[in-house]
């Protein structure tokens, strides 16, 4: 493994990751800056993607010849034992190890020792967020699909069930013509499927490998791309390594998405707050779904679903 001394400043390659150059400064980072520019009051919820792309990076690693089977091995113990630490609450998070990465690597450096800085070999904290990201993203993505599905069941299931229910259809809150229920239902149906289709373009969009850019420019190790991209279940591998470090386009577009899917899912919740008011009593809310209000007619209270 190549090992590039910056002599002058006393810090290794490796060593770069784990501690942000200052030896052109005279004075320590102030506190208040510190914690300004820190990330891991944020990106501290990345931790099993960072891991997870650290093991897949170790492996390779190791397959490449780069590092050797033991210190793959080793260093995938550690990353493991650090995952455990972290779900069970143990592990210490520190404000000056600015964001997760640095966190961990820390962290493995005191359970393994030096054989820790091996970890950053041929990748940089610029291609390793971009990947964590595009981790995080597909997981929310595809849990955010899972749950639009299970809402559209529901929606078909009290369709069917009420195949017969006419009910008035409004404009401007005025009763205009019939509808059956279940056709007003499927509408929503209509509005969540045009979201899935959003929130799938963004899961092709984020469905990119961009681990092995480096900072910006690649990497001058025999890396294996492909492996890691396997290893981590992406589909693609970025094209280009300015590109892939430095855009969040996919971010965006999730939240795009979510945000039409959200107009949506309010309106459905606002018909069920109508339909559930003494002006239009078409249906009863269930108890376990409705709050009351400080409000009080007569000798009963207001309810909101």
């Amino acid at each position: 493994m190549l090992d590039v001394t910056l002599s002058k400043r006393g810090y290794t390659g490796n060593d770069l990751a784990m501690q942000p150059l200052r030896s052109r400064f005279n004075q320590e980072v102030n506190k208040a800056v510190q914690a300004f520019t820190a990330s891991l009051p944020y990106d501290r919820r990345l931790y099993r993607q960072d891991i997870a792309g650290s093991v897949a990076h170790a492996r390779m690693l190791a397959r490449q010849g780069i590092i050797t089977d033991k210190d793959a091995e080793l260093i995938i113990m550690g990353l493991s034992s650090i995952r455990e630490e972290i779900e069970q609450g143990k592990f210490v998070f520190k404000n000056e190890l600015e964001d997760i990465h640095m966190s961990i690597e820390a962290r493995l450096t005191e359970k393994i020792g030096d054989t820790a800085k091996k970890l950053h070999t041929a990748r940089s904290r610029n291609d390793q967020v971009a990947t964590d990201l595009r981790l995080y993203a597909k997981e929310v993505i595809v849990t955010t699909l899972r749950r639009l599905g299970d809402l559209q069941r529901a929606l078909v299931d009290l369709a069917e069930s009420n195949h017969n229910v006419i009910m008035p259809g409004y404009t401007h809150l005025q009763r205009a013509q019939p509808v059956l229920l279940p056709h007003h239902l499927l509408a929503y149906f209509e509005m969540l499927e045009r979201d899935k289709d959003r929130f799938e373009h963004a899961l092709d969009h984020a469905d990119v490998m961009p681990l092995g850019s480096g900072a910006l420019a690649g990497v001058p190790y025999p890396i294996d791309r492909a492996f890691v991209a396997q290893e981590l279940g992406f589909s693609k591998i970025s094209q280009n390594s300015l590109d892939a470090v430095s855009d969040r386009d996919f971010v965006l577009e999730y939240e795009a998405a979510a945000s039409i899917a959200v107009m949506h899912l309010s309106r459905l919740a606002e018909e069920v707050i109508l339909w559930s008011s003494a002006e239009f009593d078409f249906i009863e809310v269930d108890d376990a779904f409705a709050t009351g209000s400080g409000i009080r007619t007569s000798n009963r209270s207001i309810d909101y679903p």
